[in-house]
């Protein structure tokens, strides 16, 4: 009688907490996952519009590539500000403006009219998007306690390959099959296509986002205070080992800026493969448009595997740090091995490889810095962290656009960004949570 009645509350918590997990996923994963799909995809179809609107415009290889990156540094100028924006005054609101002014500059897009403008629209619409990702994985902490963290990451940052899986094929289809109507090219309305989306759902999104839960209607009595009870806690416990976060402390904390580098130099092979795949794939050669979409979209089926799968067994056993490491070696060691694959077909096979490993740090990665950042100080935290770390995302594209116009090829492009994830991997060995605010 004694061990059931003692195993009763334990049972009960149990049964609590998979409910909530499960109407969490449903209600807020699923939904930030959408939003997500259709930020990357307005992020990064200039990829894909590049195969004629380069042509279009006059465009060389280094032209675009610091057009691609240049969006990067828009994104890092405002991404802390934006974020301790969104911790005052709630996700609902702070999000549904970012999303319908990031929707807006992608349709300018479609109105560029050579190099500075091209410079002037993607610098724009980083400063638009500026505190989306980080503003999504600050309102998961606020909803899932640790222990379902890593998953919930995954479940959102899949959309940054399933946008692509999705997205290729139908940026293909619309340069394929789309006419010149009203005297736009079928590039420009790839990009009017595709940005008009983001502007009804982040009108939608006004409506539909729930601040705290305190707020989560559609959880019952028992679940709200449930959650309630395991996030407050969570919070007193990361407060008492890791001390009182200021932004000074914050900012001489070297655990910060060593997650930053981890998340920067991983950025660089990301978005360098992202913003140059179709181009590197239209080297196979006789290729249609909706052809080089649909095998543009192979290494992002992986990745998405990569993420689910190093996630559920980060969750499953508790470790971060080498699930983390592991993955990014991975990922660089096969991304070189594609570099100097001897056949076009050996290199898709062995970039999907590297796309299983880069793409899993993407979900995993999000669980360190919440091991020693609460409230304000990971509102800060996460948008430092994920600001600062997109000079990877301007580097890398800029890197193979200038080594592509010098050398002629992207095998010593692919190299260079193979390095980043290797680099990311040995920096994340070194990482020690355990401490006080500034430790150092």
């Amino acid at each position: 009688m004694s061990s059931v009645a003692l195993g009763s509350p334990i049972d009960s918590s149990e049964s609590i907490r998979k409910r909530v997990a499960s109407k969490l996923r449903w209600r807020i994963v699923f939904y930030c996952f959408v939003l997500f799909i259709i930020n990357y995809l307005d992020r990064v179809n200039v990829g894909f519009a590049a195969t004629h609107m380069n042509k279009d415009l006059g465009l060389t290889a280094t032209m675009y590539g610091f057009g691609a990156g240049i969006f990067f540094l828009g994104y890092i100028a405002f991404e802390v500000p934006s974020n301790m924006i969104m911790h005052k005054v709630g996700a609902r609101i702070w999000i549904a403006r970012i999303m319908v002014t990031w929707g807006l500059l992608s349709c300018g897009m479609a109105f560029v009219q050579g190099e500075y403008s091209f410079y002037a629209l993607r610098f724009l619409l980083g400063l638009a998007e500026a505190g989306f990702v980080p503003g999504i994985l600050l309102y998961l902490t606020y909803w899932f306690p640790a222990r379902d963290r890593a998953k919930a990451t995954a479940g959102f940052m899949t959309a940054t390959v399933l946008s692509t899986v999705i997205g290729a094929p139908i940026s293909g289809w619309i340069l394929a099959t789309v006419p010149n109507w009203h005297g736009l090219a079928n590039w420009q309305w790839l990009f009017i296509l595709e940005g008009v989306p983001a502007v009804i759902l982040g009108v939608f999104t006004f409506f539909y986002l729930v601040d705290k839960p305190q707020d989560g209607k559609w959880l019952d009595k028992e679940e709200r205070e449930w959650l309630i009870g395991e996030l407050e806690k969570e919070n007193r416990q990361v407060e008492a080992t890791s001390g009182h976060y200021s932004l000074r402390t914050l900012f001489s904390d070297k655990r910060v800026w060593l997650l930053t580098l981890i998340y920067m130099f991983n950025a660089m092979a990301v978005y360098g493969v992202v913003l140059w795949l179709p181009q590197i794939v239209r080297q196979i050669g006789g290729l249609s448009d909706l052809q080089t979409g649909f095998v543009t979209a192979i290494p992002f089926v992986f990745a998405a595997i990569g993420l689910v799968f190093v996630a559920r067994s980060s969750d499953r056993t508790g470790e971060r740090k080498w699930h983390t490491a592991l993955a990014a070696l991975f990922g660089g060691l096969f991304l070189a091995a594609s570099a100097v694959a001897p056949t076009p077909l050996m290199g898709l096979m062995l970039l999907s490889a590297a796309a299983f490993g880069v793409w899993a740090v993407l979900g995993v990665f999000w669980s360190l810095p919440t091991q020693f950042l609460t409230g304000a100080a990971a509102a800060a935290g996460l948008g430092a962290i994920n600001g600062f770390a997109q000079i990877g995302g301007f580097a890398g594209p800029y890197l193979v656009g200038f080594i592509r116009d010098t050398t002629q090829s992207f095998t010593p492009a692919l190299l260079t960004l193979a390095a980043g994830p290797i680099i990311a991997a040995l920096l994340c060995m070194t990482l020690n949570l355990k401490g006080k605010a500034g430790s150092r």
